[in-house]
């Protein structure tokens, strides 16, 4: 189905014109299809302070956007039509989903419309990157509701125990994979794998690798839609990193490898030790010069940090190693076809847009620039001290992405700006709070 057959479609009523925040939730409008005629022509009004929104609708502030000096206006969303797919649930006619990017300005604080400008300029280098992600999550026997009702402590998990790809427990919850299966395909996901993961009611489904902004805009709609699916069953998922003193750390996984413009793939050298190419080691050179940077992309809340509490299973550093899960920068694979790096770093709360226009950025600029990585991580990272490392708190992410002049060439001096004080604001109003665990132990004796 192409935009032009639902428009021409007498049967068509409606359709839903959806953006990306940059916090990964879709956001747009039901428009009839005599308005959806108009915005292909010249696009649909949406406040740009729908990028200052966090979960929540709480509104933090983008300088410019809505702060003293904002007026909350307007700008177009330009909408893709080769992004159209069909609403799961939806009856035909109203089942029509186009996803769409600001323009003007407010592109440059469009987490797709910033995807497609690394992509760009990637490509005019010579690299076209092939990219897949995986997205854990926790699924819970619990509606909204009841959640909050418990205060969000002693909730009921979809299984009781730690499950790492336990048949046993997938056989019983057949009907969810089934039902995720099922929305995928009218969502025009290519869902490559799903599995228990590590802890209770602990989950992982996995994206198809792919090119252009395909791969992200699939996970930016399977983490949408698992969680309408949970809630139209009377259920609830969290993609919050650690939710709770007990749970393993929540990640997007995301695997990358490169092409040149024929189609030959890049990281593949069979001379060398694993078949890591030199352009391979270079890209991975940049993965650890500069992700550091960009820690609050990759750790965007103030949740995201509670992930590397010790004995969780979460990148040590920013280290790498051949099939290492120990290590943050994990080399995949066997042949030109299939090698690859895993960057495990960020968490299941990130931007799938952003993580991958950061990821690709720092990888094609190690390449141009020839950064060596550090030595290769053999045995277990845990064991062993990182040289180098990401930022460890919220503070020092945001500072960091606030000084980084190569955060602000590849993904924007204005976006730089406007992500680090939304994230400023968010953690002002953290600290603000204080947490039932400091009444528990502070209170009587304190």
């Amino acid at each position: 189905m192409t935009l032009d057959d639902y428009l021409a479609d007498p049967a068509s009523r409606f359709a839903t014109v959806a953006m990306a925040d940059t916090n990964g939730l879709l956001r747009g409008q039901m428009v009839s299809v005599g308005s959806l005629r108009g915005i292909v022509k010249n696009g649909m009004g949406m406040a740009p302070a729908q990028l200052a929104l966090d979960p929540t609708d709480v509104l933090l502030t983008i300088p410019g956007v809505n702060d003293e000096t904002g007026d909350f206006h307007d700008d177009p969303l330009a909408v893709d039509p080769s992004s159209v797919r069909r609403l799961p649930w939806a009856k035909p006619g109203n089942d029509l989903l186009v996803l769409s990017n600001f323009t003007g300005e407010s592109a440059k604080l469009c987490p797709r419309s910033i995807l497609e400008s690394v992509l760009a300029r990637a490509g005019e280098a010579g690299f076209v990157p092939k990219y897949g992600m995986e997205l854990e999550y926790t699924l819970f026997d619990e509606t909204p509701e009841s959640a909050r009702a418990k205060g969000y402590r002693n909730l009921r998990t979809a299984t009781q125990h730690a499950s790492h790809d336990l048949v046993i427990y997938q056989a019983v919850q057949t009907e969810w994979y089934e039902a995720v299966a099922g929305i995928c395909e009218p969502l025009a996901i290519s869902l490559a794998k799903m599995h228990e993961e590590i802890g209770p009611g602990f989950m992982e489904a996995c994206i198809a690798a792919g090119e252009g902004l395909e791969p992200a805009d699939q996970l930016m709609l399977l983490k949408n839609f698992i969680r309408a699916l949970a809630l139209r069953q009377g259920r609830s998922v969290t993609f919050m990193p650690r939710w709770n003193e007990q749970a393993d750390s929540q990640s997007i996984h995301l695997h990358i490898s490169l092409k040149d413009k024929a189609g030959k793939p890049l990281f593949h050298d069979p001379s060398q030790k694993n078949g890591v190419s030199q352009t391979f080691r270079h890209f991975l050179g940049g993965l650890q010069k500069y992700l550091a940077e960009m820690t609050l992309i990759f750790l965007p809340t103030v949740n995201s940090y509670r992930r590397f509490a010790p004995g969780t299973f979460a990148p040590p550093g920013l280290t790498w190693g051949y099939e290492n899960r120990t290590t943050a920068l994990r080399v995949v694979g066997h042949d030109a076809g299939s090698l690859r790096v895993e960057n495990r770093l960020p968490g299941a709360d990130t931007n799938p847009y952003l993580t991958a226009a950061a990821t690709i950025a720092a990888g094609v600029a190690g390449i141009l620039e020839k950064a060596e990585p550090d030595p290769e991580i053999i045995g277990s990272g845990y064991a062993q001290e990182a040289p180098r490392d990401f930022a460890r708190s919220m503070p020092e992410a945001i500072e960091r992405l606030r000084g980084s002049g190569f955060a602000k060439d590849w993904l924007g001096e204005r976006f730089v700006e406007g992500f680090s004080s939304t994230r400023s604001g968010q953690y002002d109003e953290f600290r603000r709070k204080v947490p039932d665990v400091e009444l528990e132990r502070f209170f009587d004796l304190g």
